[in-house]
């Protein structure tokens, strides 16, 4: 028995003798050191790679530039298209009555549009005592260039919307009005008003024309005065 045993031992010998001969020692063999892993990058996929780059960057900076707010644009200020009113124009309108007979100030006065006969005798300065204020009818509206006259007992009351002195067509008469009357004409103030009663004095109008010979009367304001006149 103990002969056997000493056999298979000097076969597992003789085997592990001839595996070393042609194998080398297992256990003595030393590991085979591992292979670094070098990363090789081609030149055409670097420059592929960068050219992508450049293209996204080019995209992004078109975006941003689109997106990004550009200076206020100013939008020219429209012309009106129909003619331009003066500002004068716009005004508020008013009218020009003469009061005359039994007021404390008589004369020509300015009061504005839709006022009525009682508001044209205070602004004369009130009535006299003698004055027949009920031949009046002081709730009628006035009317531009007309004459009111506040009479006394006995007189009789002027027609209502009488002009000043003039014909029976109501116009004024350029040789017979006196200078409240001139006055009251559109245009004329009281300078103009003493000018034209001061170029009759060297003769009468003989047409209406004339009035252009008096300072400050011009082709504008005689058209304007041209139906209101006469001679």
């Amino acid at each position: 028995m103990h002969g056997r045993g000493t056999l298979t031992a000097a076969a597992l010998q003789i085997a592990a003798t001839g595996y070393t001969e042609t194998h080398g020692d297992a256990i003595a063999r030393a590991p085979a050191p591992r292979r670094r892993v070098r990363w090789v990058l081609s030149w055409r996929l670097a420059a592929a790679a960068g050219a992508v780059i450049l293209l996204v960057a080019g995209a992004v900076a078109l975006r941003a530039a689109a997106v990004a707010p550009g200076p206020p644009v100013v939008l020219p200020t429209p012309a009106p298209s129909g003619p331009v009113v003066p500002a004068s124009a716009t005004g508020p309108a008013e009218v020009v009555v003469d009061v005359v007979g039994a007021v404390i100030a008589p004369g020509v006065v300015r009061l504005a549009q839709g006022s009525r006969v009682v508001d044209a005798i205070a602004a004369a300065g009130g009535a006299t005592a003698d004055a027949q204020v009920s031949a009046l009818n002081l709730a009628r509206v006035l009317v531009d260039g007309e004459q009111i006259a506040v009479p006394r007992p006995g007189e009789e009351p002027a027609p209502a919307g009488a002009s000043a002195p003039g014909g029976a067509d109501g116009l004024v008469d350029l040789n017979t009005a006196d200078a409240a009357a001139l006055d009251a004409l559109p245009g004329i103030g009281p300078v103009l008003a003493d000018r034209i009663v001061g170029h009759r004095q060297d003769g009468p109008f003989t047409t209406v024309d004339e009035l252009a010979d008096v300072a400050g009367i011009g082709p504008t304001l005689l058209e304007r005065l041209r139906d209101l006149v006469r001679v």
